[in-house]
């Protein structure tokens, strides 16, 4: 399925430059700047990342139902693992950023947990194009 593929894609893409410039650079905010960048930040990303997050949940969720496979079920449990990641790890550090506690630590805290999910994500792309590969032809 090739939105399949493309919200992969979109997701692989968005988390890499998470990672590789956007956590990175709020460790070069002041306490003070950060807070107030964070709230505009979070609000800003969570438009693009939730609705991309909700739809890879339901294609994938969906294709795991209705034509089962092994790589279906391994790209399941690798979304299940990056949504946990998510919602225990970067939410309560975006949140004391929010709450104005550990400011900083929380930030740079971010960039370490963050590599969890852009190898997660990395990998659902790659077997997604393995898939789409795999049946397309």
């Amino acid at each position: 399925m090739l939105l399949k593929l493309l919200i992969d894609f979109g997701l692989v893409v968005l988390i890499w430059i998470i990672q590789l410039v956007v956590y990175p650079g709020l460790t070069y905010y002041s306490e003070s700047n950060l807070i107030a960048w964070h709230t505009k930040y979070t609000m800003a990303i969570s438009t693009i990342v939730m609705p991309l997050m909700v739809t890879q949940a339901v294609i994938h969720g969906w294709q795991l139902f209705n034509d089962l496979s092994w790589i279906r079920v391994i790209t399941s449990v690798l979304i299940g693992l990056a949504w946990g990641n998510t919602f225990f790890f970067a939410v309560p550090l975006h949140n004391k950023i929010s709450a104005q506690q550990d400011v900083l630590e929380a930030a740079q805290r971010l960039v370490s947990i963050n590599w969890y999910r852009t190898v997660v994500w990395s990998a659902v792309f790659l077997l997604s194009v393995w898939d789409y590969l795999r049946n397309s032809g």
